[in-house]
């Protein structure tokens, strides 16, 4: 697994990656839902979606709409095994770890914090 701060300084250079932003009407399902709804459903995700060694349709799991936490998973290249090997050092093939799993969601909620709370301009 890669430091984090050192992936979201890949992924801001990531042309694909930078284009995925929260719209309104997910932003809006984030406060809606609260932030204890949508980690339950991150980690969800995580364990259906991603930690099996051999996911079902690996490559195309992930949405790309339709829930916050699949455009996050698209922005911090978390949506299927090999971008989590690619972008994440974190080998295909073996089931994720409880650790791993940890890690893949701080990535996501990382996002999605920044995404719920920007900083202003200039700042």
């Amino acid at each position: 697994m890669c430091n984090t701060d050192a992936v979201f300084s890949r992924l801001e250079r990531s042309a694909f990656r930078r284009r995925f932003r929260l719209g309104d009407k997910e932003r809006c399902y984030c406060l809606e839902k609260g932030a204890d709804v949508i980690e339950r459903h991150a980690i969800d995700f995580i364990a259906n979606r991603l930690a099996p060694a051999h996911p079902q349709n690996d490559g195309k799991q992930t949405p790309m709409r339709g829930h916050p936490v699949f455009i996050a998973q698209h922005a911090t290249a978390t949506c299927c095994r090999g971008c989590l090997a690619k972008w994440h050092g974190i080998a295909s093939g073996t089931l994720l770890s409880e650790s791993q799993q940890r890690y893949v969601l701080a990535v996501i909620w990382r996002w999605l914090l920044t995404q719920m709370n920007p900083l202003p301009p200039g700042a």
